[in-house]
């Protein structure tokens, strides 16, 4: 039998996710918060992806743009709070990976890091935007970085939020043995434990996402997460990183004890999706790292 504590470490591993600007239809999107008397443009397009079409949520000009990544089961909606924040001064994006939000799901179930960083590079390519910094959460973390690792000169900053390491392949193995054999159980107890600390309205969208993504897909996308290892990628990036974690993640396979002096930050009070619960205080850390990036 798996070991309790063992599940909950590495669980967050999964759940813990034409060209230019004219590509795809867009729709002006509504209730955008003004700020400094601007109210910027935003268009929610649809790209051609590696898999099929993916949707895009584009806004804002000025500054060195930045794309957002979501995790397991997520939407580009996780990052409201932010494309509010940065769109009155910075192009800010961000992505439905295939097989969420309003993406369209791969027909051979391939869910690869390394294929949905072909999603992040179809969407870049896409909307003609050339270098940029990435922030992805959980699952878009590990995205993040194997986008970085490919294309370093890209990416001018990497911010990554609850993205765990890899772990042992025994224990990654005993995981997925417990998943196939009772999955609904097995995933609503650590679904559960992830949100513990959650604000009520992050409670009620990420358990209204918790279906989102058939079982057989999820169950490819972890055995994906668990393959993935971040090492290699993350060594091949020497641009600016940043790791933020909560103690949800804090665990002996963080990215920041795997890779000694990469730069971390805790944030304490609040559930997985951190940027979520404490919007204010992660664009805080969000706007210090930006003023770093030239």
């Amino acid at each position: 039998m798996i070991r309790h504590t063992a599940i909950g470490l590495v669980t967050a591993a999964f759940l813990i996710a034409s060209c230019g600007r004219s590509v795809g239809e867009g729709q002006e999107s509504q209730g955008m918060q003004e700020s400094q008397g601007k109210q910027p443009k935003v268009t929610v397009e649809n790209i051609k992806g590696p898999a099929g079409s993916l949707q895009v949520d584009d806004g804002g000009e000025g500054g060195i743009p930045v794309v957002f990544l979501h995790s397991f089961a997520g939407s580009s909606a996780h990052w409201k709070a932010q494309l509010a924040h940065l769109r009155p001064n910075r192009r800010a994006v961000a992505l439905d990976f295939r097989g969420h939000g309003k993406s369209e799901a791969p027909d051979s179930l391939d869910y690869r890091v390394e294929s949905l960083a072909g999603d992040v590079a179809a969407v870049v390519d896409g909307l003609g935007i050339k270098r940029f910094v990435l922030v992805g959460h959980s699952m878009g973390g590990a995205v993040g970085i194997a986008y970085a690792g490919a294309h370093p000169e890209r990416v001018a900053g990497l911010l990554l939020v609850g993205t765990p390491g890899k772990v042992p392949a025994d224990q990654a193995d005993r995981i997925m043995t417990s998943m196939e054999s009772d999955y609904e159980k097995v995933t609503e107890s650590y679904w559960n434990k992830l949100l513990v600390g959650a604000q009520l309205q992050v409670l009620a969208l990420v358990r209204s996402q918790m279906q989102s993504v058939p079982q057989d897909a999820a169950l490819s996308i972890m055995r994906a997460i668990f393959e993935f290892d971040a090492l290699p990628a993350l060594s091949a990036y020497r641009g600016p990183k940043l790791e933020i974690i909560t103690p949800h993640g804090d665990s002996p396979y963080a990215l920041h004890k795997l890779v000694p002096g990469l730069p971390h930050k805790v944030v304490t009070g609040t559930s997985h999706w951190l940027h979520m619960d404490k919007p204010e205080e992660f664009n805080r850390i969000l706007d210090e790292f930006l003023a770093t990036i030239k």
